[in-house]
This record gives structure tokens, C-alpha cells and sequence, in this order.
């Protein structure tokens, strides 16, 4: 059987685009509105005072986020609690060990904290209160979600969800 021969080879280097993550980015930035990402998110937040945890985990993780340590086996917190040892304490201390015994290493720390602690004045001057954010948000939420149903429909005779045994 013979093979066909492509009478297109391509040339080292002059291969056609491929889709990359960046253009799928690019088309959905594209699609989805922020009204529509306020109605998305807006929706979670009812289903999880609702009950349902599949919102308030997808809410939890954009708010609070994911924990960054893992919890310690108990094992590992018997062995330290039989050596002694208190891994806090020792992760506090080492910051402190490294400027007692490399002093010239830590010669710029006072330059740099104070250069940490202009810029984060300069931002709370700059930037709103978070309670502001926070007031402000809440009442755009409270503008665009229904009130709330507190009276529970009564049970009819036909209803198939009637009080149940």
C-alpha cells in the first residue's frame, strides 16, 4: 500500500496557532458580564443560606480561601509533645536566632520594615475602610435579592409533600 505524500509540509517553526488557555480566558472575560457574575455569585449566596453546601464551600473558597498547612498527624503531635518540642515556638524563634547569629545579614531589616510601614500608611490613606467595602456591597446584595419568604405555604389535600409518617 502506498502512502499518500502531503504536499504541505510544514515549514520548522511556521506550525498554525493552537488554542491555548489564554484564548478560552479571552472568550469567556468576553461572554460573561459583570452583571451577570453579580447574578451568579448573588444566586450562590441564597442557595447556601438555603443549606446547600455545595455554595457555601464554592463561597467559602473565594472568601476565606483554602488553608495553606496541612493539620499534623497524631502521631507527629505525640512525638512532639513527648520531645518537647513546640513548633510554633520554634518557627516564631527562628526569625529571631538568624538575627542573633548573622547579624550582618539583618543589617538592612530596620530599612526595610520601615519602608513596609510608609507604603502601608500611604495605602490606608489611599484605600476605603474595609467596613465601608463591606456596608456598600451589603446594600447593593440587599437591592438585588428578593426579600426573603417567612410564611411556609400551606399543605393542600392533593399535595404530595403533605405531613409524612
Amino acid at each position: 500500500m502506498a502512502r499518500k505524500q502531503n504536499p504541505q509540509t510544514l515549514i520548522r517553526g511556521m506550525a498554525t496557532h493552537r488554542r491555548t488557555e489564554s484564548d478560552y480566558m479571552g472568550v469567556l472575560l468576553d461572554t460573561v458580564s459583570l452583571e451577570d457574575w453579580r447574578d451568579v455569585v448573588a444566586g450562590t449566596l441564597r442557595l447556601a443560606k438555603s443549606g446547600d453546601p455545595q455554595a457555601r464551600a464554592w463561597l467559602a473558597q473565594y472568601l476565606v480561601g483554602r488553608p495553606e498547612a496541612k493539620a499534623p498527624t497524631p502521631l507527629t503531635v505525640v512525638v512532639q509533645q513527648w520531645s518537647g518540642k513546640d513548633p510554633v515556638a520554634e518557627r516564631l524563634a527562628k526569625p529571631l536566632i538568624g538575627r542573633a547569629l548573622y547579624p550582618s545579614l539583618h543589617a538592612n531589616d530596620e530599612l526595610e520594615e520601615g519602608i513596609q510601614a510608609a507604603i502601608a500608611a500611604e495605602l490606608t490613606q489611599k484605600l476605603p475602610a474595609p467596613e465601608s467595602i463591606r456596608a456598600a456591597i451589603a446594600v447593593e446584595l440587599a437591592t438585588k435579592l428578593p426579600a426573603p419568604e417567612t410564611a411556609e405555604k400551606p399543605a393542600t389535600a392533593g399535595d404530595s409533600s403533605a405531613s409524612e409518617v
